[in-house]
């Protein structure tokens, strides 16, 4: 069975303005298009294809205030949700970007999320070590998370009995400097500064899959490590009893 992969970033209440996360948005579209090709030309969403077909954008801060303006883009009274495409029509091709930002809810966090190529092609190229520390740097630069994580959906199954983001680990892992400091872990786990804003886990330098039990048994070992020193906590509260 095929994985299907994805990278996110996650943070807590953060009442951004429409031309702070524009500025965050176009920061971000302009590191991600330097990460593969396939990323270079962005359509909106639409009720059709080919009416999103129709719909391509330049990823530029005016372009995201101008789409943060708009009604269908805002969320309640702060917070902002809009998601583009890279338009392609094969499926399994190409990607999607799903943006929840500058809101200050208590219990729902602001996210940024990608969801990787299925297309054996591009799975060949994008899903690489390279290539993926350049796309999760993109986000950590952007959006400055709490958490960040590239992983797949089968293995956020096998390694979260909750999936709550922030409280497990990935093949990718960010976890911000205010989380506190990373301990040593063992072989083969790199880990690496992002700058002064934190710090990039990898935990193997080929492709983590949940079909692994090795991988499963070193992604459990380094979840329990990191949950002993409090680094793998929720990115928000739960939502209190009603």
């Amino acid at each position: 069975m095929r994985e299907t992969y994805y990278t996110g970033s996650y943070w807590g209440c953060r009442k951004d303005s429409a031309e702070e996360c524009a500025r965050r948005a176009e920061a971000f579209f302009h590191l991600l298009s330097q990460c593969d090709p396939i990323y270079t030309h962005w359509f909106e969403q639409a009720d059709s294809l080919k009416k999103a077909l129709q719909l391509q954008f330049e990823p530029t801060c005016e372009t995201f205030v101008r789409f943060f303006k708009k009604r269908k883009y805002q969320e309640g009274r702060d917070g902002f949700s809009f998601s583009a495409w890279t338009g392609h029509k094969e499926e399994d091709r190409g990607g999607l970007v799903t943006l929840h930002c500058g809101s200050a809810a208590e219990f729902s966090s602001n996210n940024c999320l990608l969801y990787l190529p299925g297309e054996e092609a591009e799975v060949q190229r994008v899903l690489e070590v390279t290539v993926l520390e350049k796309v999760l740097r993109a986000m950590i630069m952007a959006w400055e998370p709490d958490w960040a994580v590239v992983t797949s959906d089968e293995l956020r199954g096998a390694l979260s009995q909750t999936s709550r983001a922030g409280t497990f680990v990935g093949w990718m892992t960010y976890l911000s400097r205010s989380r506190g400091e990373v301990p040593a872990l063992p072989e083969p786990v790199r880990v690496q500064p992002v700058e002064d804003k934190g710090t990039l886990l990898l935990l193997t330098p080929e492709r983590l899959t949940a079909s692994n039990p090795e991988h499963l048994a070193l992604g459990r070992h380094v979840q329990e490590v990191l949950s002993a020193r409090g680094l793998l906590e929720p990115v928000v509260s739960r939502r209190p009893a009603t």
